[in-house]
């Protein structure tokens, strides 16, 4: 039987960027992943803080080299790859220059969030995707961590749902306590847009452009939620419970390697939810 093929989509990975306790589950995560006889991938943002000579990052040309249009923009998508030898795995790194150039990942140094980080939301999760495809590595499950990562269950199975690389992909999707404190723009919703996207699809990001409302539209359309941090809001909870979404409860700093893979089997196992 051929190795089930796990992808993790995460906006912080150690020793690469750490400000969130996302880095560090990412980091133990994925090797461990691997170690139980999974293939995986993993791809994060290219920060400017994350120094590309010290990291030792290369350009994959053969992976550039595309753009991404988002609101009637071009952003010239570069993709790069890391090794992360202690783990044995590679890292891949979604870079745009006007994206990629901010210091600070989330913020100015003043804590006033960037007013694009919508815009980058929407490229880092369609860069990872189209990057994924034009490999040719097709993900049984795709787990994601962060807000930044939020739309891609909305993508595979609106955008991406007819396409071969990603026509039984699972999503599933970890909550966790921190999140963006400054709504998006209102014009989320229209730079979200791709063919296959609806209005209807777009649930409460039409209304409200905050953090619960990403995390509803993560959970709308994704296949299974992780409670992430010990302390998340309870209606994020309720809300998964209401929508019928298979839901694993926080888990801890230790055992949760294990427990995820288990909950990784149930979902691809389940029939595709209903979205």
């Amino acid at each position: 039987m051929n190795a089930k093929r796990i992808l993790f989509i995460t906006q912080e990975l150690a020793p690469y960027l750490e400000t969130s306790e996302i880095a560090a589950i990412s980091r133990k995560l994925a090797p461990g992943i691997q170690d139980r006889g999974r293939e995986i991938r993993t791809f994060m943002p290219r920060f400017g803080s994350i120094n590309e000579r010290r990291n030792q990052l290369h350009e994959v040309i053969r992976l550039s080299g595309m753009n991404l249009i988002i609101d009637d923009t071009d952003y010239p998508l570069i993709i790069k790859v890391a090794s992360l030898q202690p783990a044995r795995m590679q890292v891949y790194f979604i870079e745009n220059d006007e994206f990629s150039q901010k210091k600070d990942p989330y913020c100015n140094e003043d804590g006033t969030e960037y007013n694009d980080n919508d815009e980058r939301c929407v490229f880092f999760v369609r860069g990872v995707l189209e990057t994924v495809k034009k490999l040719r590595w097709n993900p049984d499950l795709i787990h994601c961590h962060g807000w930044m990562t939020a739309l891609t269950a909305l993508y595979i199975k609106k955008h991406y749902f007819d396409n071969p690389c990603f026509a039984k992909t699972k999503v599933v999707y970890s909550i966790y306590e921190n999140g963006h404190n400054t709504p998006f723009n209102e014009t989320f919703a229209k730079k979200v847009m791709v063919p296959g996207i609806e209005d209807g699809d777009l649930g409460s990001i039409l209304s409200a452009q905050d953090y619960a409302a990403l995390n509803k539209l993560a959970i709308d359309h994704c296949d299974g939620v992780i409670q992430g941090s010990e302390n998340i809001d309870k209606e994020m909870a309720e809300y998964a419970a209401q929508k019928g979404k298979p839901f694993l409860e926080y888990q801890g700093d230790n055992g949760y390697v294990e427990a995820f893979d288990d909950f990784y089997d149930e979902i691809m196992t389940a029939e595709k939810a209903a979205v």
